[in-house]
């Protein structure tokens, strides 16, 4: 008899916490003994005894892995592994995976920026917001009206994410441009018009649209800090997809109530859910959404499979995929 395998399923509450988490409970093998929370500590007992943690958004720290003797592996129901502390993971030879061979949020992530960016080219809240008061606003907000068509779009981080809006773009007739640490071979660059590999400050001094799709590291925390966003045209938008601390929010909050930028469109936030005191909830000619581009009911289910089957993979002997550590 194969002997049971205890899995800690740890769900935020603002992804869905337990009601999600029973659910993903039913897709693992009658092998596994899986338990639902809500925190990494909520329950000490099945921490201290669980061999994988499965997590989605919720932070798995030092101290968890410390209090977890038998953990032999950390599954991020995501592409980001931002909230496990992934040194402490590799320090007590925990591997620490992500799903972002699976493409799960691939699709949905690119609509949802490109639901961003056509929202800002066409004003729709403002457009919204003054006809639900009677305000027929087309003199005051047409001239701010423009078109994605012939506009060129800065991706930063092109890989399975940054390719699917790169795709799109082709399809709105615009132009490509993308920073990253390697450049794609020639024909992987002719897929998408063909696109260009720059430096990142090159990116942002020419594109009109600069769209992040890069995971959030040392390296990478504030990396649109006030002094690069300070790089784009007065009528370039930002548009943040990936990990809200991509951008120092506060600087991106200055630029917009200058005028340095034309807008926003921001789908992630540091923290999250943001307090009601982040000034990007006020500033001008942001368009938000908390956090939407990897949950449609399609991506939800993807990710949940590619979660549960590199597990199940696991624990039953094999080699673990996208392991981050």
């Amino acid at each position: 008899m194969t002997a049971r395998q205890n899995v800690l399923a740890v769900i935020s509450p603002h992804v869905g916490g337990r009601g999600i988490g029973a659910g993903l409970a039913t897709l693992f093998p009658a092998t596994a003994n899986v338990t639902v929370v809500e925190a990494a500590d909520e329950d000490p007992a099945a921490l201290r005894s669980a061999h994988v943690v499965i997590t989605a958004l919720s932070p798995v720290t030092a101290e968890h892995l410390a209090a977890a003797p038998e953990l032999r592996l950390v599954q991020c129901a995501s592409h980001g592994f931002d909230y496990v502390d992934v040194d402490a993971a590799r320090e007590r030879s925990v591997r620490v995976c992500n799903i972002g061979s699976s493409g799960a949020e691939a699709q949905n992530v690119a609509e949802q920026t490109f639901a961003l960016m056509l929202a800002l080219a066409k004003q729709l809240i403002p457009a919204h917001t003054a006809l639900v008061d009677a305000d027929w606003a087309l003199p005051r907000l047409q001239n701010s009206l423009t078109e994605l068509c012939g506009k060129t779009l800065g991706i930063v981080g092109l890989g399975q994410i940054g390719r699917e809006v790169a795709r799109r773009a082709v399809a709105f007739d615009m132009g490509v441009v993308y920073a990253g640490r390697r450049r794609l071979p020639p024909e992987t660059e002719a897929e998408f018009g063909p696109a260009r590999h720059v430096p990142l400050d090159e990116l942002l001094s020419t594109a009109d649209y600069v769209s992040l799709h890069t995971p959030l590291t040392d390296e990478t925390r504030h990396l649109l800090d006030a002094e690069r966003l300070a790089l784009l045209k007065p009528t370039a938008f930002v548009i943040n997809t990936a990990r809200g601390a991509l951008i120092d929010q506060d600087a991106l909050a200055d630029a917009l109530e200058k005028g340095a930028l034309a807008g926003a469109g921001i789908d992630v936030f540091d923290p999250e859910p943001p307090t009601p005191a982040l000034r990007l909830l006020r500033a001008p000619n942001v368009v938000l959404s908390p956090h939407a581009g990897g949950v449609t009911r399609e991506t939800l289910v993807r990710i949940a499979l590619a979660a549960v089957q590199n597990v199940t993979d696991f624990l039953a002997g094999g080699t673990p995929r996208d392991v981050v550590n």
